[in-house]
């Protein structure tokens, strides 16, 4: 019986290993697997924000839909245009959703 024990517990442990990585190199926690798919519908240069069609942002649990972002550097919004299809990283802060990468599609 406790041999089961071990064998049953040995998952847990490798996943604890992963997740303790990712917290002391931020990096590592941004992979590609965080990245949202989506498509540009609006470019607001004035407020600073992106309307995004968006597939699901699992790290945030939140469905598909479509919604404006802020953005951390107000330099990405004079590389896109309404329309391009972008993978993006989102992050929840004190004052909303916060567009911390965002990249061309693929």
């Amino acid at each position: 019986m406790a041999a089961l024990l071990v064998v049953l517990s040995a998952p847990a442990l490798a996943q604890q290993k992963a997740e303790d990585h990712s917290a002391h190199h931020p990096a590592a926690a941004a992979s590609a697997a965080d990245m949202t798919e989506g498509e540009i519908r609006k470019v607001d240069k004035d407020a600073k924000k992106l309307t995004i069609k968006h597939g699901e942002i699992k790290n945030l649990d939140m469905p598909p839909m479509t919604m404006v972002f802020q953005v951390k550097d107000a330099g990405v919004l004079d590389k896109v245009k309404v329309g391009d299809k972008v993978r993006f990283v989102v992050q929840k802060s004190d004052t909303g959703f916060v567009v911390t990468d965002i990249q061309a599609a693929k």
